[in-house]
């Protein structure tokens, strides 16, 4: 049986995913921000068969790896022998010419998270390559979240319009997920799943990134909430090209600033969530699955409870050996107080949401995952027009003409909650999530120390969007891995943390 060597130094077999960190950072240099390649191993590098997951670095970090291992690895037909592309024949003879090649060719799709610049940038600079006689190229995410790119990057102000609607050069084509899932595609297990290149299916869940200041829009007359990436009452009613940023108070626009830091004031606009999302990707051929997080905060900080849904949703998929990886962010170390995280983790929030879902593999092995009903159904989606939005928003929606008012959230106004100890996180104190009527069970992994396996083993977890200091010291990755891996041990996790390296793919 073949045995082909990962990034994290042991052996896999038959993996299914052969995945590309191009940008395992955070920033602050702009050459390595998040972007990451995924294909079916099934597909041998035809044709759309890769999917970019988010964009912040996308051609530039395949040139690069193309720069490192051309021509010393590459066979007399131009096929790569070895390093992330391993595989992949070669038509051209510089770097340059086949990293475009792999852009236009082989991207099949690119699915964004959340539409901030650092993973979105590089999809804007590297579109005017794209050549209209190739049709356009899908870019797939929540429908808020192309509402910003089509109203503040693709519009003719920040840059051209190169999508097919509005007039555009047509170079690129929107495509609306349906958060949770479309139930209307797939059956059984792949049931809401969506195609998201040749061998992929992927399905989206909406997370929380921080919080921010929303705007009325000033221009229209309209109390419409504007096209910022937020879990607005009404996602669709968007102006076509609004321009929301309102410096008044003296401040920038911060993409998670804490509301801890911002006083309470009746005055101020309304503080909302900045949605972000985790994207299921799933193996046609195999059934198996990895997860791919954008930017994310632990639901402890938030207060909404978002994250809980995706590990109800990956547990049975965990317990049956389907899910093999996470690939999640954790920006800081555990010195960084909760109120300078700016939406993102650290290492004691991270083990604390593995914590939350090892305690959902449990309950799906005991038989008990379900018992209590949940009063929030993401699965099935709501039609407005011809976009569908989140189950979230049907509660707030109105007739034509209605104003909409702004919602109170239950984190307008809380004290600094304490930070749960490593062990037994402390999920749930607080009683109220948003509007799910349920509060965050609190796992107890001394329950499962004795237990074979342990919740989460096998699963890998891979490290991204780790911010940079750029200082003589360690890198900051170092010091994170060290911290997940004594916190994992000490909650009796049984997965495996990984920082992934853009010099070697990883099989999974």
């Amino acid at each position: 049986m073949s045995k082909i060597k990962d990034t994290s130094g042991t052996m896999g077999e038959n993996p299914a995913f052969h995945v590309i960190v191009l940008g395992p950072t955070g920033g602050p240099r702009e050459d390595s921000v998040t972007g990451i390649l995924v294909r079916s191993t099934a597909t041998e590098w035809s044709p759309d068969s890769i999917v970019a997951v988010d964009a912040g670095t996308l051609l530039a970090g395949i040139i690069r790896l193309l720069e490192q291992y051309m021509p010393d690895c590459t066979d007399d037909d131009g096929v790569m022998t070895s390093g992330p592309f391993k595989g992949l024949e070669l038509p051209n003879i510089t770097p340059q010419a086949n990293g475009a090649h792999i852009f236009r060719e082989l991207i099949g799709a690119v699915l964004i998270t959340h539409p901030h610049l650092d993973h979105i940038a590089g999809l804007a600079i590297n579109t005017p390559i794209l050549e209209a006689g190739n049709g356009p190229k899908p870019v797939a995410a929540l429908p808020s979240v192309l509402s910003a790119i089509k109203n503040h990057m693709f519009n003719d102000v920040i840059w051209p319009n190169l999508s097919d609607e509005d007039g555009g050069a047509g170079l690129l084509t929107y495509q609306r997920l349906v958060e949770g899932g479309n139930p209307r595609f797939g059956r059984g297990d792949s049931r809401g799943y969506v195609r998201a290149c040749h061998g992929l299916l992927t399905k989206c869940l909406s997370v929380s990134h921080g919080r921010c200041r929303q705007r009325y829009h000033p221009e229209t007359g309209t109390h419409h909430r504007i096209g910022s990436t937020v879990f607005a009452e009404h996602q669709l009613m968007l102006p076509s090209r609004a321009i929301s940023v309102d410096h008044t108070d003296g401040s920038f626009y911060s993409p998670a600033r804490s509301p801890r830091m911002l006083p309470s004031n009746p005055k101020e606009p309304p503080m909302a969530s900045v949605e972000s999302s985790a994207f299921f990707l799933r193996d046609h051929r195999t059934g198996s699955e990895i997860i791919v997080f954008g930017d994310v905060e632990p639901d402890s900080v938030s207060q909404e409870g978002y994250n809980k849904l995706v590990w109800e949703a990956a547990a049975p998929k965990i317990a049956s050996g389907k899910l093999r990886a996470i690939f999640i962010e954790c920006s800081y170390n555990d010195s960084t107080d909760d109120a300078y995280l700016y939406g993102h983790m650290c290492p004691r929030h991270l083990v604390s949401e593995l914590s939350a879902l090892a305690n959902k593999v449990m309950e799906v092995r005991n038989g008990k995952m379900g018992e209590k009903k949940r009063k929030r159904d993401f699965t099935v989606p709501v039609e407005i027009g011809s976009e569908a939005v989140s189950p979230r928003s049907k509660r707030n929606q109105s007739t034509a003409g209605d104003k909409i008012e702004p919602r109170s959230h239950p984190t307008d106004h809380f004290e600094i909650p304490q930070i749960p100890k490593i062990g037994s996180p402390a999920f749930g104190d607080t009683g109220d999530r948003g509007d799910s009527g349920d509060a965050l069970e609190t796992p107890d992994p001394e329950s499962w120390v004795d237990t074979k396996p342990l919740p989460l083993e096998g699963l890998k977890v891979y490290i991204i969007h780790i911010k940079e200091n750029l200082t003589d010291g360690p890198p900051p990755g170092d010091q994170i891995l060290k911290e997940l891996k004594a916190h994992g041990t000490a909650a009796h996790l049984g997965c495996e943390f990984f920082i992934p390296s853009p010099v070697e793919g990883i099989w999974i």
